[in-house]
């Protein structure tokens, strides 16, 4: 018997955050949410799948840019309201075209921007 991901604790939504990181540096990339269907087809197909709020829809991670997340393992809180997918990032994971999205640093009440966009095509 496998892992059904209705056991999860989805917020009224139907939804779950789901937190990006980086498999082998252990940088966090992005924060993205998934509902059942999205973490089923993660797990199956291997390929990160969030659903957008905004859309409606699903959203494979890299199917318009290129940059995809491959599913490295998926891991659950302690709460079952959360999902961390450690994942193999291939270019930058932030539509901003930077490695990742947490790219604004508090430093003495200022906001610090300390991760310049990778050069190239925005995808």
């Amino acid at each position: 018997m496998g892992f059904d991901p209705e056991t999860l604790k989805y917020d009224d939504r139907g939804l779950v955050p789901a937190i990006a990181q980086d498999a082998a540096s252990g940088e966090v990339l992005m924060m993205a949410w998934m509902n059942a269907d999205a973490v089923r087809r993660t797990l199956e197909s291997g390929r990160v799948t969030y659903w957008s709020r905004s859309r409606q829809c699903f959203w494979v991670k890299g199917e318009t840019s290129g940059h995809v997340q491959k599913l490295v393992e998926m891991r659950i809180d302690c709460d079952r309201d959360c999902v961390l997918v450690l994942v193999d990032q291939s270019g930058p994971a932030c539509h901003t075209n930077r490695r990742s999205c947490f790219y604004t640093a508090l430093r003495d009440g200022q906001e610090v921007e300390i991760m310049s966009p990778i050069e190239g095509d925005l995808g």
